[in-house]
């Protein structure tokens, strides 16, 4: 994809051309009512972008970010939930431009591990005071991804929970939609092999990280999606009231608070086997199976951040 700057000197470019193009995801409610907002604020704070995009068909997400690109803007500042955010990823991974994220989803899950505000006049500072960083991406299979793949009970539930539910309740409509699901979900068995060491476990979700923060809440206080490294982790076993009470718990008090003290997997490169196979959810996307090959790629994602923001 070319030669990249420095982030100071791609930083430096940022805060003074300010040569940015802007693509909001308008099909969802939140975003078509936004989308006047972000322009006028993205003004406000000095930019005048190249190009503004309004996507109302998903469909053409892929084809507007193309569009965006060829404009060679420094920044690409894209709105949406962690979907329309992880399809931006795929755009700008490995590219000398850097993603600016506006968190208009339901839980917001890549923003929130980036330490970014979720409000919107908060978010859009950020691109005026605050720096280039380059974050862990993760690849599963052939596929790059920036938050998540997970496996069992919340593919379904994604399938499932209704978009008046999410907009009524948020990030609550998850485990309330998993309810509704767990009494015919069948447990399974998973095979994990990292750094040498394999891992068997019976449950009935498995979830592989490269981000903080699942379902709006924070997997472990000391996971970051910048430290080379997947984290695998299972909710409950293979008994539905566990995984239950496990949800409800980890919704309620974010459980977990340590990598060395919880239920942890942790390596750069992840084998998983499932029996029986099953599909792969990858930020949103429910395209891939098991047997699977999951690995992290430090450093191959540029993203505006906070100023305060530890880039290892």
């Amino acid at each position: 994809m070319g030669e990249l700057r420095g982030k100071a000197e791609h930083t430096e470019a940022i805060r003074t051309g300010r040569r940015v193009c802007v693509v909001v995801n308008t099909h969802s409610r939140r975003g078509r009512r936004l989308y006047p907002r972000v322009v006028a604020t993205l003004r406000a704070e000095g930019f005048e972008p190249i190009r503004t995009f309004a996507v109302v068909d998903p469909r053409r997400l892929r084809a507007t970010l193309d569009t965006a690109l060829a404009e060679r803007p420094d920044l690409l500042i894209v709105g949406g939930g962690d979907g329309t955010l992880s399809a931006a990823v795929k755009h700008v991974a490995h590219r000398d431009v850097a993603l600016g994220v506006l968190p208009l989803g339901t839980t917001n899950n890549f923003a929130r591990s980036l330490g970014l505000p979720l409000d919107l006049p908060g978010a859009i500072r950020v691109f005026r005071t605050g720096k280039v960083a380059d974050i862990d991406l993760g690849v599963a299979g052939d596929r790059e991804f920036a938050n998540l793949a997970s496996f069992g009970v919340s593919v379904e539930v994604a399938g499932t929970v209704r978009p008046w539910l999410k907009r009524l309740l948020g990030r609550a409509a998850y485990p309330l939609t998993a309810l509704t699901i767990l009494p015919r979900h069948r447990p399974f068995r998973a095979f994990i092999t990292a750094d040498g060491r394999r891992h068997e476990l019976l449950t009935h979700q498995l979830n592989i990280a490269n981000g903080r923060f699942h379902g709006g809440w924070q997997v472990a206080r000391d996971i970051s999606i910048d430290n080379g490294r997947l984290v695998a982790y299972q909710l409950g076993s293979g008994k539905r009231l566990r995984l239950l009470v496990e949800t409800l718990v980890r919704a309620t008090t974010g459980r977990w608070r340590s990598l060395a003290g919880g239920p942890f997997v942790v390596g750069q490169e992840m084998y998983l086997e499932t029996d029986p196979p099953l599909a792969a959810d990858v930020d949103g996307e429910v395209r891939l199976m098991t047997p699977i090959t999951i690995r992290t790629v430090p450093n191959g994602l540029r993203v505006m951040v906070t100023d305060d923001f530890v880039d290892s």
